[in-house]
């Protein structure tokens, strides 16, 4: 949910999955647990299962947030793939918390959910969310700290990136790269990012960029690039590109194919 009130209240209610939210600007005030709360700006809520809470806006000017709902079998399988066996669920005793990092990576993967990311991207994610929010903000769950990389989970990034390699334009998962390594999804991802300095959804997103970089320097359409690179649309590619190479897709086309004169 994204969305901004002024006059809303939510009537007193619950829900059957954590709830993860961000505050993105102004203040909403709520119950819950027997206490008045405030989310002001930056401030991110949580929410466990069935914590009764009501909402609103403290002022006229309304408030806005980004709200994520997450199965605790969802919650509890990722937290499985970081510790190797089956956690407990975790319990959050403040239902806000202030927390710069851990707003950023909800409002990281709330972007990523609404659309424009690739399954390996938003798996990636909400990996990295729940992991960040149970650590820093849950009690009842022992997280290992990182170690360094082995040899066998050098190996197992190794396959990744083939994998990755062989079939970056398809959809794939985090349990398919898994699958390949004969490793926990939290582990391939892990050991991914610690051999090659990246995680492997930015890696398969740079092999993207590449293969439309080659594309629109032989003068096809960047709509036609966009698409055949894997890419959701033009603006997707627009962006990214931009952001890896400090120019837009066409200021690159016009150069390639003036210097190919």
């Amino acid at each position: 949910m994204h969305a901004h009130f002024q006059r809303h209240a939510y009537h007193r209610h619950s829900h059957e999955t954590y709830s993860f939210g961000v505050t993105e600007d102004g203040v909403q005030s709520f119950n819950c647990r027997g206490s008045a709360r405030a989310s002001a700006a930056g401030m991110i809520m949580a929410f466990n299962p069935d914590d009764p809470h009501d909402g609103q806006a403290r002022d006229e000017l309304g408030f806005t947030y980004r709200m994520v709902h997450a199965a605790p079998e969802l919650v509890t399988g990722v937290l499985g793939d970081i510790t190797g066996r089956r956690p407990g669920l975790p319990l959050f005793a403040d239902p806000v918390v202030s927390d710069p990092v851990l707003a950023s990576n909800l409002r990281a993967l709330h972007r990523a959910l609404l659309g424009g990311a690739t399954a390996l991207r938003r798996d990636e994610l909400l990996a990295t969310a729940v992991y960040s929010i149970v650590r820093r903000a849950a009690t009842r769950v022992m997280l290992p700290a990182a170690t360094a990389i082995t040899p066998g989970s050098r190996d197992a990034a190794r396959r990744v990136r083939q994998v990755i390699h062989d079939t970056f334009l398809d959809d794939i998962t985090t349990a398919d790269l898994a699958a390949a390594a004969g490793r926990s999804r939290f582990a391939v991802h892990r050991a991914f990012t610690s051999a090659y300095g990246m995680a492997p959804g930015d890696y398969q997103r740079q092999l993207r960029l590449r293969a439309a970089r080659r594309l629109i320097g032989q003068g096809r359409p960047i709509s036609e690039a966009a698409a055949d690179a894997g890419f959701s649309d033009q603006s997707h590619l627009t962006r990214w590109f931009l952001r890896c190479y400090g120019i837009t897709p066409g200021g690159y086309q016009r150069a390639a194919l003036l210097a190919a004169r």
